[in-house]
């Protein structure tokens, strides 16, 4: 697995960064540090979970968020005892002191704050071992390049970074830098360490089917935003929610795991699993799939993210063994989903196109929870915009070039969607 960006096979030792972009040993027995962004979302509160409940093994160095929960922000950095906190809204820096100043109480040094949308990329630079982006959407791209151009291992949770950014990332990132923090990765990454590369002749990546499982196409039509937050087995932020239940998340993955692991997309599949036990499995040439399984709770591919090549005991719960269970497993629905083909045809397309696809379905997700787009509609308009970008030029792509392609995408996203509610509104009328 060698020409891979998470390459399993690559088992760091205990680093610290030497300060000249490479990574250099450790003193032993030493607390790995760790900067988390995204903190106060659901992968960076059971990140800290993770971290407070193994104090000899890891140290916050810095923390980063939205803004938008200064008290949890505030509680957190009290808890971990970090230097440094950030948050992108400069809006949210009078409250984000005041709550601060509760959390410490009288006389307690506070810890640095930044401000403003470049905060989080700056301490994805900064000195530590390794950096968790936790943060949602591709406003990710910029501190997951900082943190690889810094020669920091990335556990990534971000996969819109990787996504939207692939060629950037792929062009800085080394064999190994990169641990994948989502929970079908992390399995992938685990299970590949079964075979070689050219041993691998499938990846099988597991979907929960969400909560509209078994549904038609036209019975999808009229599922309304509360609907749809209900997750059957995760919980999670309103955007990765929404995605999940339109697989438009599943479709992410796939491109993802292309990206990671340089897998083909015609070898890459996506199968339904409801009780989400079964996190993905990988399939060999001689026939024999190998899976991993745990209880769906992100606490184990956080720790396996924080720690590797090491394991963290006790990092998440564990399956009753002396209890009847039963796993089902579905082909998926692609008629009544089209995300994960459009995903495909999008992923092999590269260059900008992976860029357009996220970002014109961010704005259909918000338009969705709105009430101005309908549940089918989101990746409708997704594909509508994709078709209208074309096929885009792959060759030396730059952040310039994806953050255009995102602009003009969430623009003609927005102005597909107000169209729709138009013509809604006209037709109830």
């Amino acid at each position: 697995m060698t020409d891979s960006l998470a390459d399993p096979h690559l088992r760091h030792p205990g680093t610290e960064p030497s300060g000249n972009g490479t990574v250099a040993a450790a003193p032993t027995g030493a607390p790995r540090d760790i900067v988390i962004l995204g903190s106060t979302g659901s992968i960076g509160t059971q990140a800290v979970d993770v971290v407070l409940k193994n104090p000899g093994r890891f140290r916050v160095t810095a923390l980063a968020a939205s803004g938008g929960r200064v008290d949890l922000l505030a509680e957190q950095a009290r808890l971990l005892r970090v230097g440094t906190v950030a948050v992108a809204r400069t809006e949210a820096v009078p409250a984000l002191r005041t709550a601060l100043r509760a959390a410490y109480g009288t006389g307690e040094p506070l810890p640095e704050v930044l401000a403003g949308p470049d905060a989080a990329t700056e301490l994805a630079g900064s000195p530590c071992h390794t950096v968790l982006n936790g943060i949602t959407g591709s406003i990710g791209l910029a501190p997951t390049l900082a943190a690889l151009e810094a020669g920091r291992i990335l556990a990534l949770a971000n996969k819109e970074s990787l996504i939207v950014g692939g060629p950037l990332v792929k062009a800085l990132a080394r064999p190994g830098q990169i641990v994948p923090v989502d929970s079908e990765h992390s399995a992938l990454f685990q299970a590949l360490l079964g075979g070689t590369r050219a041993e691998v002749r499938k990846l099988l990546v597991t979907a929960s089917g969400g909560p509209f499982r078994g549904r038609s196409r036209a019975e999808l039509a009229e599922v309304t935003p509360r609907e749809a937050m209900a997750h059957p087995t995760w919980e999670m932020g309103p955007v990765i929610t929404v995605n999940s239940a339109t697989l438009v998340n599943k479709g992410l993955e796939v491109i993802e795991a292309h990206l990671l692991y340089d897998i083909p997309f015609e070898r890459i599949q996506v199968v339904v699993h409801p009780q989400s036990a079964v996190h993905s499995m990988v399939e060999f040439t001689d026939g024999s799939t190998l899976a991993q399984c745990g209880p769906p709770d992100m606490r184990l591919p956080i720790a396996l993210g924080l720690g590797w090549p090491e394991r963290v005991p006790d990092a998440g719960p564990v399956f009753s063994w002396t209890e009847a269970m039963s796993w089902d497993f579905y082909p998926l629905d692609e008629e009544a989903f089209p995300a994960v083909p459009l995903a495909c045809r999008v992923g092999a397309l590269g260059g900008t196109a992976p860029a357009v696809f996220n970002a014109a379905n961010e704005e259909c997700v918000e338009a969705f929870l709105a009430g101005r787009l309908p549940f089918t509609g989101i990746v409708d308009t997704v594909a509508a915009v994709v078709e209208e970008h074309g096929t885009p030029d792959g060759t030396g792509l730059t952040l310039s070039d994806v953050l255009a392609a995102e602009k003009w995408a969430r623009a003609r996203a927005r102005d597909l969607a107000a169209r729709s509610a138009t013509a809604t509104a006209e037709a109830r009328a």
